[in-house]
């Protein structure tokens, strides 16, 4: 499932402070002495595999996952194979499984935590995590807040109806939301741009794809969002957050472009 690399670059502690949400800003002398200490490894994930399952009765993690490049890694529910959490670059995942803090309140049915697309991540020991966290204000505060992220995410979901663009624009004023609370959006133009292949949208929002392409279409058409031409699919940028807000607050026949025509 991961392939090891080569040991830990000397400038992941920097990366770590100038780009990670755990971590932005800290001391960076401090930050090295814990990774040093914890004799970390650079770990590639690779696409469509699976981590582990979260929640399941009395098993708990070992490390917590810090991405560090492009990729995505998703939670999907299983028993209704719904995504309720994505994971972008900046990020991280598998605090809500560590069993101390909050995680130890941290209950719900079995989860799959997968990688959707590549990435690199590190993993950082649970006693490297509680040591970091007994020592830093700015890092307890961040932690705490990776929990109630997750709940306004899973909030905005709940949200989705069964009106296309409703749902879809629940799960981009998620997004929105959640990667601008974590530093990682917008870019330095302020553009929102995220790697959200249809498939993903179909599954958090519980919508067929072929809805979904109706949908995203409709969106082009009116100028909320845009599909960037590159070398990267699967991209959407973002032209009016403010206008997916009437969107997200539509309920049936009231947006004038669909069912689109």
């Amino acid at each position: 499932m991961a392939k090891r690399s080569p040991a830990l670059s000397p400038a992941l502690p920097e990366r770590l402070v100038q780009e990670s949400y755990l971590f932005r800003g800290m001391d960076l002398p401090l930050v090295a002495d814990y990774l040093a200490s914890a004799e970390l490894k650079i770990e590639k994930l690779f696409s469509n595999r699976p981590i582990y399952t979260a929640f399941l009765p009395d098993q708990t993690l070992d490390n917590l996952y810090v991405m560090l490049d492009d990729g995505v890694v998703i939670t999907r529910s299983t028993p209704l194979d719904r995504i309720i959490a994505i994971n972008y670059a900046g990020s991280c995942f598998g605090w809500r499984s560590l069993p101390f803090s909050y995680g130890l309140a941290s209950k719900s049915f079995p989860c799959s935590v997968e990688v959707y697309k590549t990435t690199h991540v590190i993993k950082i020991p649970l006693a490297t995590v509680e040591q970091i966290y007994e020592n830093s204000e700015i890092f307890r505060e961040r932690y705490r807040f990776l929990f109630e992220l997750q709940q306004k995410f899973e909030y905005h979901l709940l949200n989705c109806s069964t009106y296309p663009p409703q749902a879809v624009a629940s799960l981009l004023r998620a997004l929105i939301y959640q990667e601008r609370e974590l530093g990682n959006q917008p870019d330095r133009q302020g553009n929102y741009i995220f790697d959200l292949p249809i498939d993903m949208i179909a599954r958090a929002c519980q919508l067929n794809q072929r809805t979904v392409e109706q949908v995203l279409k409709g969106m082009q058409k009116h100028h909320l969002i845009a599909i960037p031409k590159g070398e990267k699919e699967d991209l959407i940028q973002i032209l009016a957050p403010e206008g997916l807000k009437e969107v997200y607050s539509a309920t049936r026949e009231k947006v004038n472009w669909w069912p689109l025509k």
